[in-house]
């Protein structure tokens, strides 16, 4: 069984790409006055020297083509944002097992009838899909995961009323899946599960630059362990017999600070509790979980970000289990050479701790740890030249799960 990556924690490297990539970005085709098309190609070969994510894992390296295009559409007064895309992965080596594709879609509309901080209404939509193969980027794509062939679902809708200059309120909804191929006769069967979150907050501008916020949802669970006789010990004992139910339940209250618009910082922090009943009431338990998102301008070309939460949710490599998950990266981003060159660094920590597992040998802690270096250069406003170095470890109460790994990478990206 391949152990645990840290997909979910890239996502300060993935904004501080983005970011780098707007400083000298291509116009785009233009379709009337609205929609502008940007299509896009890269290549790029890796060397990677733990292919399995394993403790003894073998050396390799792999070439991928990316073809994808981006479409924006700005409206009087709301916006449509897409992106789709297609990856290939040819690897010089097992390329019977390892060959595959990875693909996905995703969509962003946003609407308002005021200016920001003005009475007023505003929503906001947005919707993916992501096929994952297995040997994906150790910290892409945005999501949860081990590394195994998987696809996730995400949508999530908020739409918000602001009363006056000071007083918001803000209803919201969220669904997420995450299904694995599992493919027992090669592996251990995976487990994944899909939540329903439905919720709303309340702020309080008591300022320019700080909003006081209340939070809370409630959270519906499904895992998929419906197949639990194909469940083994390790040591290959015959399958249990006992099902835990698969439906958990959850609630969420949470308090604390944002900025609504300020001229370098931008942040949200909360903090509270969250209760999580699992399996239909088979264990219940709760604790401090919290959020954390800030993006900070220090100066016009360098740039700052930081993600954390915390969260329970049903055990996606053992049967009968749940986890409390915490994760914090943190990403810099610096414009060199008058903007023709952009260096990023990142650094990510998840840990997915056992709260409950209906059978003793399946409660362990995972800690894993992401580092990652990269540089963009800018040929011209078609071709830009990339390359990164990234490192990864993993430290478990489960020996066999330890290991780690670094990639490196150099490519070229073709955008119109």
């Amino acid at each position: 069984m391949n152990s645990k990556i840290i997909a979910a924690a890239g996502v300060a490297a993935l904004a501080m790409s983005a970011f780098a990539d707007e400083m000298d970005r291509p116009t785009g085709l233009k379709v009337g006055e609205r929609l502008t098309l940007r299509p896009y190609v890269s290549l790029s070969f890796t060397y990677d020297s733990n292919i399995d994510s394993t403790r003894h894992g073998k050396t390799g390296s792999q070439w991928m083509v990316s073809p994808g295009i981006m479409a924006d559409y700005i409206g009087d007064n709301w916006q449509l944002q897409a992106h789709a895309w297609y990856q290939y992965h040819a690897y010089n080596h097992y390329t019977s097992q390892l060959n595959q594709s990875s693909y996905g879609e995703q969509l962003a509309w946003s609407w308002a009838n005021s200016l920001p901080n003005e009475k007023g209404w505003s929503a906001k939509f947005s919707e993916k899909f992501t096929q994952i193969a297995q040997d994906d980027d150790m910290s892409d794509h945005n999501g949860r995961g081990t590394g195994r062939d998987r696809w996730e679902v995400v949508a999530n809708g908020v739409v918000e009323r602001r009363l006056n200059q000071r007083v918001h309120m803000a209803v919201d909804a969220s669904y997420y899946k995450l299904d694995y191929d599992n493919n027992v006769n090669k592996y251990a069967r995976m487990y994944g599960w899909e939540r329903v979150n439905a919720g709303g907050e309340v702020g309080y501008m008591a300022s320019k630059w700080t909003d006081f916020i209340i939070a809370a949802n409630y959270q519906w669970y499904w895992q998929d362990n419906d197949h639990y006789t194909n469940y083994r010990y390790y040591e290959g004992q015959r399958a249990r017999g006992k099902k835990v139910n698969s439906e958990s339940r959850g609630w969420t209250l949470m308090g604390g600070l944002a900025t609504r618009a300020t001229e370098r910082l931008e942040y949200r922090l909360l903090g509270g509790y969250s209760h999580f009943k699992y399996g239909n009431g088979t264990k219940d338990m709760g604790g401090f979980t919290y959020q954390v998102s800030a993006r900070w301008a220090i100066e016009d070309r360098l740039s700052l970000m930081l993600l954390g939460s915390s969260y329970y949710q049903p055990s996606e490599t053992a049967y009968g289990s749940a986890t409390k998950t915490y994760t914090l990266s943190a990403g810099l981003a610096k414009s060199l050479v008058r903007g023709k060159m952009s260096a990023t660094a990142d650094i990510a920590y998840r840990k997915e701790k056992t709260e409950y597992a209906e059978y003793g040998s399946d409660e362990y802690d995972n800690d894993v740890w992401t580092g990652r270096l990269g540089l963009n250069y800018t040929l011209n406003r078609f071709i830009t030249m990339f390359g990164r170095i990234e490192y990864q470890f993993e430290d478990s109460d489960r020996r066999s799960y330890e290991y780690d790994r670094w990639r490196g990478t150099v490519g070229m990206r073709l955008t119109y």
